[in-house]
């Protein structure tokens, strides 16, 4: 008897731990997602564009394309591992940041859209291979980054 309730005793606590793992949060619209990642400077497209090159490469991610025509800039960060998963667990587990930017000048303003995404890969000794794209929607990593465009559009506009 013990043995049943013991037994029922965790299938509830696995249960609810599964719907607590199953919880998202909370849906964010577009306008609201485009109102973190949208800044707008008084300054060309060939003063800005540059200047967020510079700032990327500052905090450290490595350019991947950057094109002044269409605008558009794609950056990655250095890819993080954890060993001691794939030594103990068998599974290697891959972090990294990946940003792309739009410039975009609409009359004496410039336009700025950025999308910073953390990817994280798994694979297994097995064969299997996983990823998970997460979109970062910290304002405060947002508006770190928008300042220091802000800053170097100034230093190139001296």
């Amino acid at each position: 008897m013990k043995f049943h309730k013991a037994i029922a005793a965790f299938f509830l606590a696995a249960t609810l731990a599964g719907c607590v793992a199953s919880a998202k949060r909370p849906e964010m619209t577009s306008l609201q997602i485009q109102a973190i990642q949208l800044k707008e400077y008084d300054s060309t497209k060939e003063i800005v564009f540059p200047s967020v090159i510079s700032v990327f490469q500052d905090i450290g991610y490595i350019i991947s394309n950057a094109d002044l025509e269409t605008g558009i800039i794609t950056a990655e960060s250095a890819a993080e591992n954890n060993p001691a998963m794939a030594v103990f667990l068998g599974v290697s587990v891959v972090k990294q940041t990946k940003v792309t930017a739009f410039v975009e000048q609409i009359g004496s303003t410039t336009r700025v859209r950025l999308n910073f995404v953390e990817i994280e890969k798994s694979s297994s000794g097995y064969g299997q291979n996983d990823r998970k794209d997460m979109p970062i929607l910290d304002t405060k990593i947002y508006q770190n980054a928008f300042n220091k465009i802000g800053d170097a559009i100034f230093i190139r506009s001296s």
